[in-house]
């Protein structure tokens, strides 16, 4: 009976206390339920105006020392008559063949936000991440596609990781974290002209548990798809989860364009999948040809949606396009091996039979996965890249 009394009181005293000293937070995953946590994470930014993302080292750039200086002072004439500190150089210029580093930062931490918004051809400015000390990169993709605007142009997209907003302003919340640094470039390939950039890194220095896993990103397109099967990722090896896809399909035929599944072939499936989709338009979380009243309806939403309906204007914009994503955040596809990821080009044609299309298929994949990644295919060249 004592015992059973001294055991009374210590839970009594003991579970309270345990309570209110809950596991130290680290500052990653943030939410509306947890803003209010204290933690000893450290916020970083990097930007044209603290390309080193220091405390204490924004705004720095001088508006007369730096004149002429490439990427020191580009808003230098502007500022002229303000001096230090009042946006001296909020942008920096890619050259026509050049590959600038945008961000360099020692971990361990994680990204938690970019903004950006590139000039000129979207296609032609290609974006890579490098985790640590790889010298293969682990993002690899125009910067347009990356940010669900693949076609180059405009389209209101508002969801959980990703957001475009007006003029031409993409943002993304992915988490990326890292362990030794995390680099970040931008490559322009466009042969006459020179890119502006604007952009910014929110990141955060803080421990990094040993079950986060990487983020990776890749493009690839099929034009015209002449298998009529996509692959949109393959060659994926070691342990993570699929958590997102964004498409831009080009129809090169009348009448409906998406009875095609996604499928995914997961550790050592060969010739069956373990997952298998029941069409495009319900992988992408919409119905009946996203069709309402005779009409492809447009729609954005957290997790999924078909965000641009490009529509031929009788003239010299001849195609029509489609841009849509998924993203798989409360439902990740887990691995433990490997994965395979492809869709199926499927239309409609005469008797009520499939047709084997020949689309134009682009593809950005989004997963999390143990290091070292398999190697990327060979990004398309830049005639492969454009949109015409």
């Amino acid at each position: 009976m004592r015992k059973l009394l001294v055991l009374f009181i210590a839970t009594i005293f003991v579970l309270p206390a345990v309570a209110q000293n809950p596991k130290k937070f680290d500052g990653l995953d943030m939410n509306l339920g947890n803003l209010s946590r204290l933690s000893d994470a450290k916020t970083r930014s990097i930007s044209p105006e603290n390309f080193t993302g220091e405390k204490g080292k924004g705004g720095m750039a001088d508006p007369v020392k730096s004149k002429g200086q490439r990427n020191v002072a580009n808003a230098a004439n502007e500022a002229r008559d303000l001096g230090i500190g009042w946006k001296v150089n909020p942008f920096i210029i890619v050259k026509s063949g050049e590959t600038i580093t945008i961000a360099e930062m020692e971990g361990p931490g994680a990204i938690q936000q970019i903004w950006m918004t590139p000039t000129g051809n979207w296609q032609f400015s290609i974006l890579r991440f490098y985790w640590d000390d790889e010298k293969e990169p682990s993002i690899e993709a125009p910067v347009g596609a990356f940010f669900g605007m693949g076609w180059g142009e405009y389209a209101p997209l508002n969801s959980l990781p990703v957001s475009v907003n007006p003029g031409s302003a993409f943002n993304c919340y992915w988490k990326m974290p890292f362990r030794k640094k995390c680099k970040i470039t931008i490559e322009n390939i466009n042969p006459r002209d020179e890119m502006r950039l604007y952009y910014q890194v929110n990141y955060t220095l803080t421990p990094v548990a040993d079950d986060e896993a990487y983020f990776h990103a890749q493009y690839r397109r099929s034009n015209p798809n002449t298998s009529s099967l996509h692959t949109i990722i393959d060659g994926v090896k070691g342990k993570g989860q699929f958590v997102g896809l964004y498409m831009g399909l080009g129809v090169n035929n009348n009448g409906w364009w998406g009875e095609g599944e996604i499928k995914f072939f997961l550790d050592g499936d060969k010739e069956y999948p373990t997952i298998a989709g029941t069409g495009t338009e319900d992988y992408f979380c919409g119905s009946y040809n996203f069709d309402r009243g005779g009409k492809y309806i447009e729609y954005s939403t957290p997790y999924a949606g078909l965000h641009q309906v490009i529509r031929p204007d009788g003239t010299y914009k001849a195609q029509q396009r489609f841009g849509m994503y998924r993203w798989h955040i409360m439902d990740p596809i887990r691995f433990d091996k490997d994965l395979k990821v492809t869709i199926q080009d499927l239309g409609w044609r005469d008797g009520g039979r499939y047709l084997a299309q020949k689309s134009d298929i682009m593809t950005v994949a989004y997963w999390y996965q143990t290091e070292p990644h398999g190697n990327f295919p060979k990004l398309p060249s830049r005639d492969e890249l454009e949109v015409n």
